[in-house]
């Protein structure tokens, strides 16, 4: 464990380094920035079966050749690199003035020395992904892993060791004794995915400075069926993102709220979805799923359906877990009170309510109660059920017939609201996220 007067002398070391740097890299242009990104993705290419190994000693996550977590942040290197001349091109804007000698335009410059706070979660990709559109807009970035998975993080670490000069990019392993002391810096931006709580220390912290912040946080995201939909497949849907990495998932549907004649049948499709996913002959695999990060997590969650349970709540199925091996099975609740703690705090585990409605407004007024989440998820065949939720509801993103995809299909805007977050990144939107967005405006004779 490294002195905390050493670490904070370090600390301000590499973040003035940085500062020094940065009117360097902001003016390299797309050949330089690629290079790295090109360096950093063939270094990705290499290491998926070891994250799979490490991810599996942190929360048992099944094992893979190549993990989702290496995958997406492989793509969005490629697709980076294949657009940075496009994005970083300035947009033209038609100016008002009708003066020939008029020309107007968005530029793209850095924002400076960016903060990257990961979760533990998706402890691999969540710190890469936005370190890619970090430095595609030209910026440095200092990178914090969680603490929480620690053999994920060391290799998160070492690869940013061996392939950056720590003037460009730096990481900081440790606990919130080291996000403290790199929070007390004057970031230019600072990028952190984790929970609602946290998000209000970190954008407390960026105000000291002025910096400005994006936030993927959470929430409570619902699943709203309609009477026309495909109770088979939104079953299926709703059930892989509840054991997708244990339902460790910002994402993940924490309730469905579904039409009261349908609920039974739903409820029934969910376990057998459940079965086919995670069951071996009849019996829970953990293996399949995955475990709680750690004893916390697990405690909190179980505290949650215990309550529930002893308010009333029936148990759908599932409802055991294993402390010692920190797993719990899918566990569907339905029948839960109002004044549960499960109907107002994020699950984040592998547990979620049934809620039937009788009237949509019923859904709606259970929906809004909740904030507005992360995500939200439709199940309808109906356009105008569709256009009638997108109207009454608010969340940071929504898929509707399918869970997620507003998030894996890459191309669209991803982030919260309000409560959930702040900004947005995927794609052109992740580049331009890290850049300042400056307008031009000239009077002059036009370059030939």
């Amino acid at each position: 464990m490294p002195n905390p007067t050493d670490l904070k002398t370090d600390i301000t070391r590499i973040f003035e380094l940085q500062k020094a740097n940065a009117w360097k890299l902001k003016q390299s242009n797309p050949a330089t920035r690629k290079t790295k990104l090109m360096r950093l993705r063939d270094r990705l290419m290499q290491v998926g079966e070891e994250v799979s190994e490490a991810l599996y000693q942190d929360m048992a996550r099944p094992k893979t050749t190549m993990p989702f977590d290496v995958q997406n942040a492989i793509d969005t290197a490629n697709e980076t690199i294949e657009h940075l001349d496009e994005w970083m091109a300035p947009t033209p804007v038609t100016a008002k003035s009708i003066d020939a000698e008029v020309n107007a335009y968005v530029h793209y410059e850095a924002r400076g020395v960016i903060l990257i706070l990961g979760p533990w979660n998706f402890p691999f990709h969540l710190c890469f992904e936005p370190l890619i559109y970090a430095i595609a807009a030209g910026n440095s970035a200092i990178v914090k892993p969680s603490e929480l998975t620690p053999a994920t993080s060391a290799i998160v670490t070492r690869i940013i060791r061996e392939l950056f000069d720590e003037s460009e990019v730096a990481v900081f392993e440790g606990g919130a004794d080291v996000a403290t002391l790199l929070l007390d810096k004057p970031f230019d931006h600072i990028f952190m995915t984790g929970s609602p709580k946290v998000g209000k220390i970190v954008m407390a912290a960026a105000a000291k400075n002025l910096a400005s912040v994006t936030l993927e946080l959470g929430g409570k995201n619902p699943a709203i069926i309609d009477r026309k939909a495909d109770i088979e497949k939104a079953a299926y849907q709703i059930m892989l993102s509840r054991i997708m990495n244990a339902g460790q998932v910002c994402l993940s549907i924490d309730y469905v709220t579904v039409p009261s004649e349908s609920a039974h049948l739903l409820a029934e499709k969910m376990v057998e979805s459940a079965k086919r996913l995670v069951y071996t002959d009849g019996r829970f695999d953990p293996a399949k799923q995955g475990r709680f990060v750690n004893r916390n997590n697990f405690d909190r969650v179980r505290r949650y359906v215990d309550e529930a349970v002893s308010l009333g709540a029936r148990v759908i199925l599932g409802g055991g877990s294993n402390a010692d091996d920190l797993t719990m099975e899918p566990t569907i609740l339905t029948d839960v009170p109002a004044n549960a703690a499960i109907m107002h705090e994020e699950i984040f585990g592998p547990v979620l309510v049934v809620i039937p409605y009788d009237k949509l407004q019923g859904a709606i007024d259970v929906v809004r109660a909740n904030g507005k989440p992360l995500g939200s998820f439709v199940f309808s065949n109906d356009p105008a059920f569709v256009q009638d939720v997108l109207q009454q509801t608010s969340s940071g993103g929504v898929s509707v017939n399918v869970w997620g995809e507003h998030y894996f299909d890459g191309r669209l805007p991803f982030g919260g609201v309000n409560g959930s977050g702040v900004g947005r990144y995927h794609s052109i939107y992740g580049f331009r996220e890290f850049s300042h967005e400056r307008p031009v405006f000239t009077r002059g004779p036009k370059a030939a």
